[in-house]
């Protein structure tokens, strides 16, 4: 079965059945189960079925249901996480060899515990770039996920798994991480929704860390409705009403986030300002400074991180990790300290700028998803690595702590995303503005055959 366009959501779809009796859990389960053994291996987004445990919490949650107790607003829905967020019983490998001894985690990530509180049910862990430390999930251990809308192709990062097996219809919903783009960018190439919150909104505990100052977590789903959903009990509050999003102030960033992307891309948001009937373009200043004091932070910090084991187990590392991460720790105090000091005044400027705007549309890459045989994209004229250069529009947003929901665009052919960015806290006003663009048929995610969405017989 071919699934387009869930307008209720998927989750809140399985939910709904679970919690009438119309489905159960295991049975939602196994069938995800199942399917993602099935054709996951064109995909390569999942390192590991949590089956067993999964199939005792669908039972417990059909258990709950039979007893006539409220099973939770996510009941019996099926999730994946990205493979640094702990889940109990499990070796938290964070994409690495070097982690793989390790203990198992005593308990869920605060997350994790939230949402299987709420009736999720956690079934696979997901594939990702060693340490978070890439936009492309290739992974030396773990291999390359490949995009579901062309396996020829990238499926971007850090969380590539979560992007995929939410593209490929194996999963309803998923969790990545976001240090300089990494849920921003798999979303958009894999034409899914995505949502980087506000820095410090989301707790980080039981989530292995990359660069403490610029991590969040976050959630990718089908449809707004969902990802919507999710983040609200991962975030542990009670929903919050939207704006009507004619009462929202769209502007449109230029300089920058206006050079080098696609006709396609170009064309698309033509079409979501026009649509929403706003015309204003805002600059950002000293942008290219600000991606590269984004990435001297995250540099120096997750060099610094992991200083201690690169010492005495460096050979255990993807080479390309390893290189990266060994360069950071050398960096002198100085750069760091200069980087954060703009910083500052970046955030002070971005912060100006939202005065006069409530979300801002920006790209999230350059164009379509590269070819994993060809892994490189275009800069100014110039040929440059795409595990590298993929994060040209995300990382300077990273800087400024701000909420971003990355929305795929309605286009035929490979998938394309935006950005809407918003100011702290201001994630309700981001949501109404990615309503609209789903209701009218600018903004969609396109995932394959969804093994989720079939009913019991």
């Amino acid at each position: 079965m071919t699934v387009h366009g869930h307008k209720a959501g998927a989750a809140l779809a399985i939910a709904a059945d679970v919690r009438a009796g119309r489905r159960s859990a295991v049975s939602v389960v196994t069938d995800v189960i199942a399917d993602i053994e099935a054709r996951d291996t064109r995909f390569n987004s999942v390192t590991r079925i949590l089956g067993p445990a999964a199939v005792a919490q669908a039972e417990e949650v059909d258990k709950t249901i039979a007893a006539g107790r409220d099973p939770g607003p996510l009941a019996g829905v099926p999730f994946g996480v990205k493979d640094l967020f702990d889940v109990r019983g499990e070796v938290t490998t964070a994409g690495s060899i070097v982690l793989r001894d390790n203990l198992p985690a005593t308990r869920d990530a605060v997350v994790v515990e939230r949402l299987r509180a709420a009736g999720a049910v956690p079934v696979a862990t997901l594939n990702m770039d060693e340490f978070a430390y890439g936009f492309s999930t290739e992974n030396a251990h773990t291999g390359t996920t490949r995009n579901p809308h062309d396996t020829a192709r990238l499926a971007g990062g850090s969380s590539g798994g979560s992007a995929a097996s939410v593209a490929a219809g194996l999963l309803p919903f998923t969790l990545g991480s976001d240090t300089n783009g990494s849920i921003r960018i798999p979303s958009s190439l894999c034409g899914v929704w995505g949502l980087k919150p506000t820095y410090g909104q989301m707790p980080l505990g039981g989530v292995y860390p990359f660069v403490a100052s610029l991590d969040v977590v976050g959630p990718m789903a089908d449809t707004v409705e969902d990802l919507r959903a999710v983040y609200t009990i991962m975030a542990g509050g009670a929903p919050v009403g939207e704006p009507d999003v004619g009462d929202v102030r769209v502007a449109r960033l230029g300089g920058w986030f206006a050079n080098n992307i696609s006709t396609e891309l170009t064309t698309g948001i033509d079409a979501v300002m026009a649509h929403l009937g706003r015309d204003q373009v805002i600059e950002l200043p000293e942008v290219a400074r600000a991606r590269a004091s984004a990435f001297l932070i995250s540099a120096a910090e997750g060099g610094n991180l992991h200083l201690a084991r690169l010492r005495r187990r460096s050979m255990q590392y993807d080479p390309a990790t390893r290189g990266r991460l060994m360069a950071g720790a050398m960096l002198p105090a100085a750069t760091f300290v200069q980087a954060q000091r703009f910083r500052r005044w970046f955030r002070e400027h971005v912060h100006a700028a939202l005065a006069h705007a409530d979300v801002l549309v920006a790209p999230t890459t350059v164009g379509v998803a590269p070819r994993i045989d060809q892994p490189s994209i275009v800069v100014d004229g110039r040929t440059v690595s795409a595990r590298a250069n993929l994060g040209i529009f995300t990382q300077p947003i990273s800087l400024a702590g701000l909420p971003v929901l990355a929305a795929p665009l309605s286009v035929d052919g490979l998938p394309l995303g935006i950005q809407l960015i918003g100011a702290p806290g201001g994630e309700a006003k981001l949501f109404a503005v990615a309503a609209e663009l789903q209701r009218a048929g600018l903004a969609a995610c396109r995932p394959l055959d969804a093994g989720y969405a079939r009913k019991d017989s």
